[in-house]
């Protein structure tokens, strides 16, 4: 696909979703012997997702892991559409989209793993992290040169913010 083919797409996204564990983390999360679970975030990609927010583009987290930590990053992040514990993300999805008036092909998903494969050939455009598994990076319309959890977020936040940039938005 052409440059300003994908920079076309680029501008017309309205919504960006992500998957949590191995996009905005590495991968790993911590189970104490109490059974709480604590998991690392990159601040960098806080900053981005923050600016995705303040220019007006819908953030979503779609996961199927439910997270207190994760609720409350996104909180602190003013991300307000977080699903967490979805065994269908597609459905999850479908029903965001709905209540807020966004085509199918206005939306990005970030994922790194099969089970996100299903929604990421539903959306516009698809996005993985440099270490997701093979079968997600041969699918993928960009791949981050980051790892996940290492500032593929923010790579992500900076590619769509940057499209507009180049248009003046």
């Amino acid at each position: 696909m052409s440059s300003a083919a994908t920079h076309n797409r680029l501008t017309e996204l309205r919504l960006v979703a992500f998957d949590v564990d191995g996009v905005f983390t590495d991968g790993r999360f911590y189970l104490s012997d109490d059974g709480i679970e604590t998991k690392s975030f990159h601040t960098q990609d806080g900053f981005g997702v923050r600016r995705l927010v303040d220019a007006g583009i819908v953030v979503a987290i779609i996961s199927g892991r439910q997270s207190g930590a994760v609720e409350k990053r996104m909180q602190e992040l003013g991300v307000n559409h977080v699903i967490l514990g979805t065994r269908d993300k597609v459905a999850a999805f479908e029903k965001l989209i709905a209540d807020l008036g966004v085509e199918e092909s206005e939306c990005a998903y970030v994922g790194d793993d099969i089970p996100d494969l299903a929604l990421l050939k539903r959306v516009g455009y698809s996005i993985t992290v440099a270490n997701a598994v093979p079968e997600v990076r041969d699918y993928c319309d960009y791949i981050t040169s980051a790892n996940g959890g290492n500032g593929a977020v923010r790579e992500i936040c900076d590619l769509v913010l940057g499209s507009r940039t180049e248009i003046g938005e």
